[in-house]
């Protein structure tokens, strides 16, 4: 594909997402998209067949690297302390999400929505999801010997993570707090990481700040 293809696609998912977050997925046209990214509409069927692969191309856009933080640091329970992994990975999906704060907050919105799509990303994406998960939250919970189940902790977790994107509106209107700047992600990392010591028995505290460094 040629820079100005490439140029082109991005303008037209830039737009998408702008759009699908203020009018919603059916609220939205394709002459609007359009109109937005400065494209012609017949582009959008050339590179997405159409809104709903535009959409697609979105969730592939937010997944694809939001899945590979959870999969890089579950790789590395082999030779290091299980809850220092899921520390890992917790921030890195935070920092991944505040960089991403309009497609975070599209994706979140959609999935909760029970359309066809929707079920598809259920039964692919957050599957791989829900198994990251459960594989490090189980290993942490076997480090520190606590009895809690694998299955309430990762919904719990879950919600916490999403719920600054999926309720964005709600945090910032009435807590006055923005989801996308560093400072809230830090002291939203740092809620979890108490949760994380008083849920599931862990003492996070006792890593160095370097061991949960990461690199995006």
């Amino acid at each position: 594909m040629t820079l100005h293809g490439e140029t082109t696609k991005e303008s037209i998912i830039a737009a998408a997402v702008d759009l699908f977050n203020s009018k919603g997925f059916q609220g939205t046209t394709i002459r609007e998209i359009a109109g937005n990214a400065k494209v012609n509409p017949a582009n959008i069927s050339y590179y997405f067949q159409g809104k709903r692969g535009l959409l697609e191309a979105c969730f592939v856009r937010f997944f694809e690297p939001y899945l590979q933080c959870l999969e890089e640091e579950a790789a590395k329970l082999e030779h290091d302390h299980a809850l220092l992994c899921l520390t890992r990975a917790i921030k890195r999906v935070l920092h991944f999400q505040s960089s991403n704060d309009s497609l975070a907050r599209l994706v979140w919105r959609e999935v909760s929505i029970d359309t066809q799509i929707s079920r598809e990303i259920m039964s692919s994406y957050l599957m791989k999801e829900r198994y990251y998960f459960k594989v490090m939250i189980h290993s942490v919970l076997k480090e520190s010997r606590t009895a809690f189940p694998v299955s309430m902790a990762v919904i719990q977790l879950k919600g916490m993570l999403m719920m600054p994107y999926l309720n964005s509106q709600y945090v910032r209107e009435v807590w006055g707090l923005t989801p996308k700047e560093p400072y809230f992600v830090e002291k939203y990392n740092g809620t979890i990481r108490s949760w994380l010591e008083s849920s599931l028995g862990t003492q996070v505290s006792a890593f160095k700040s370097d061991q949960i460094a990461f690199s995006i």
